[in-house]
């Protein structure tokens, strides 16, 4: 009797409400997550009137590769992307290089690749794997304004477009607004706790050069039909650059100190930026940086503001949790912000897929789980990359020597890199950790153990 009725009470649990605000790549492999699993009735709103896919390169490290197999839309973003077999780590004021390291074995090791992607290839994969569900729903156009309630049930307002407001009930509601998140200020109001985000004083360029304006230089086609992730470093700043979208794009990246957004403060983390402005910042990077930058043609300049959350209490309360950048957003230096808010999806879905009951209580104690599972590792990455970054961007002095030095040092066979993203250490921390194996091993251990 006791048996039949869990297994009753586990059925329901599929026939729950679940809510999900953000339409990005943590809320679409929430939704795609759960809808694997069985889920049927998934509801996801987003601001936008439509996804739009715009962007522009992302790193597509192994353990998010892992995760994309196994909800089938790995082979549509694979299409177009990179292996990646190699890094270079330059200097950015002479060209000179400081570390190569070669990963020709990443694949093999792992049972997955490293690759570089168009950012709109992982959103649009995403998304056409959501479509294929019928059990989810989305609600375009629709900006989450307040939560009114987080439990028994999670009530919450939207408003479309047209200024409509409406007022959702869920049973669940997944958080994945990104840093801005109006669900995260609600949720630490409930637990009398205030919402801060920190800026970091930098700022960074997304430039996108088509294979057609770089054909003319060797320099950059050598570059450009490479398997190289390339890195120029310099004090307080540096350019990231990789090919995408089949070698027909070069992705070019950069940080470096915030100026535009700190003279004029507001909640827009995004702007357009100055041409002029950006040579100059970069100046006195090498002749190659120079050129490309020169091909970025006027007004096609985007800068975006940085900014990182301080660690929560909690990512969890009643039956709502936090997503992604909701929760640990992090500084690019690790490549793994997109891969972090995936495992967060994947881990959701398993954790929730063992949900013993339908009931408030239950679900709560899933969702801790969830984050008893996530929390130590998101913000272990969090800590590194903001780490690699001050390292990366030293200035002259003896710390900066010894960086340089440690450099050479993996040049000859060494293993820790001050680049932590290339460090095979690092990697193998990384690249190696199966989320949603561990959800499965260990959520009976930690459900039981919460009272």
């Amino acid at each position: 009797m006791g048996s039949k009725l869990i297994d009753e009470q586990q059925s329901d649990i599929f026939d729950l409400r679940f809510a999900i605000v953000g339409a990005g790549i943590g809320g679409l492999a929430s939704a795609l997550a759960l809808a694997k699993k069985g889920f049927k009735d998934i509801h996801v709103y987003e601001n936008a009137s439509n996804l739009g896919f715009m962007g522009a390169g992302i790193q597509l490290a192994p353990n998010l590769v892992r995760i994309l197999s196994r909800l089938d839309c790995w082979d549509l973003v694979e299409a177009e992307a990179t292996d990646v077999l190699e890094t270079s780590i330059r200097d950015g004021a002479t060209d000179t290089e400081l570390a190569h390291v070669r990963m020709p074995d990443i694949r093999k090791k792992y049972g997955y690749p490293h690759c570089t992607g168009h950012r709109a290839s992982l959103v649009g994969g995403l998304y056409q794997g959501c479509r294929k569900m019928p059990a989810i729903k989305f609600h375009f156009g629709c900006a989450v304004i307040a939560i009114t309630s987080f439990q028994p049930k999670v009530e919450f307002v939207v408003k479309t477009r047209e200024g409509v407001e409406q007022r959702i009930i869920a049973d669940t509601l997944l958080a994945a607004d990104g840093v801005k998140s109006i669900t995260r200020v609600a949720l630490l109001n409930q637990i009398n706790h205030a919402s801060e985000v920190e800026d970091t004083g930098q700022a960074a360029y997304r430039v996108l050069l088509p294979r057609e304006k770089m054909q003319d230089d060797p320099e950059m086609m050598a570059l450009l039909d490479s398997n190289q992730v390339t890195r120029w470093i310099g004090e307080k700043r540096h350019w990231i650059a990789y090919p995408i979208q089949s070698r027909t794009m070069y992705n070019m990246s950069s940080i470096q100190p915030d100026t535009n957004f700190a003279s004029e403060p507001s909640m827009t983390y995004t702007t357009k930026g100055s041409k002029d402005t950006m040579l100059s910042v970069f100046a006195d990077f090498c002749p190659l940086i120079q050129r490309m930058l020169d091909l970025v043609p006027d007004g096609q300049v985007c800068e975006w503001k940085l900014r990182v959350q301080k660690p929560l209490p909690t990512w969890v309360h009643g039956s709502v949790a936090l997503v992604g950048d909701a929760c640990h957003p992090t500084l690019p230096h690790l490549n793994q912000g997109a891969a972090q808010a995936v495992e967060d999806a994947a881990v959701l879905a398993e954790v929730l897929a063992k949900c013993p009951g339908s009931d408030l209580a239950s679900l709560n104690k899933s969702l801790r789980v969830y984050e008893l599972i996530r929390k130590e590792r998101a913000s272990t990455l969090v800590r590194w990359a903001a780490e690699s970054g001050r390292i990366l961007h030293l200035g002259q002095g003896k710390a900066k020597e010894e960086r340089d030095r440690r450099f050479a040092n993996a040049n000859a066979g060494g293993h820790h890199l001050p680049d932590k993203w290339a460090s095979s250490d690092v990697q193998e921390y990384i690249y190696s950790h199966d989320c949603m194996q561990e959800a499965a091993d260990q959520f009976c251990r930690l459900y039981q153990s919460l009272s």
